[in-house]
């Protein structure tokens, strides 16, 4: 693709690096920005840089943080008794959105993928024995809110086995077919388990 500018080229080939965003979109956004106030693209810009900067993990549970600890740990309107164990941030963000959750949280930074070379190292599971070790039988339950996939589940196992000798309680979320969907076009897995763990 020929541009009219070799800035509007290097800021199309920055924008299409983002996941999902073409060539044709980041020279639509690129031409976008250049119509807005520079104020406004200055304060794009400056959200950016202040995001990559300025953005911590919790030190407690690994969510993504503005401070050393995230609201949902210092908050007192939490159980403390119960937390539940997600692949990243976005999971926390779907399961908070219902409002069916008060409990805590543990971000594992991804699932148990030897083929990409990532093991149970790479994740906070470790972080994860220690922080159930620590509170001296506080806490209660674990429920595993991992993807049903075969990396998911082979990562729920491995937690499920180090978890063991601690004494806690280890659960996970409820799988199957889901509101609206019909039977015929239910992969057998899931329909499989929804038979297997009916209410």
């Amino acid at each position: 693709m020929e541009y009219p500018s070799k800035l509007i080229e290097n800021a199309v080939d920055e924008i299409s690096k983002l996941p999902g965003i073409g060539k044709k979109t980041a020279l639509r956004l690129a031409l976008h920005l250049l119509k807005q106030e520079k104020g406004d693209v200055r304060a794009l810009s400056n959200a950016l840089v202040d995001l990559r900067e300025n953005t911590q993990y919790c030190t407690s549970c690994f969510n993504i943080s503005d401070s050393d600890t995230c609201a949902i740990c210092t908050s007192h309107k939490r159980d403390n008794s119960v937390i539940c164990v997600v692949e990243d941030t976005r999971d926390v963000m779907a399961i908070e959105n219902t409002s069916q959750f008060f409990g805590l949280y543990h971000v594992l930074g991804g699932v148990i993928m030897p083929i990409e070379g990532i093991g149970p190292s790479d994740l906070t599971i470790e972080a994860l024995v220690k922080r159930v070790a620590d509170t001296n039988g506080e806490v209660k339950e674990i429920i595993l809110a991992l993807p049903a996939t075969m990396e998911g589940d082979t990562t729920a196992f491995y937690i499920t086995k180090k978890l063991k000798e601690l004494g806690v309680k280890v659960t996970s979320i409820a799988r199957g077919v889901p509101v609206g969907g019909e039977l015929e076009y239910t992969d057998e897995i899931t329909l499989g388990r929804s038979i297997m763990n009916r209410q």
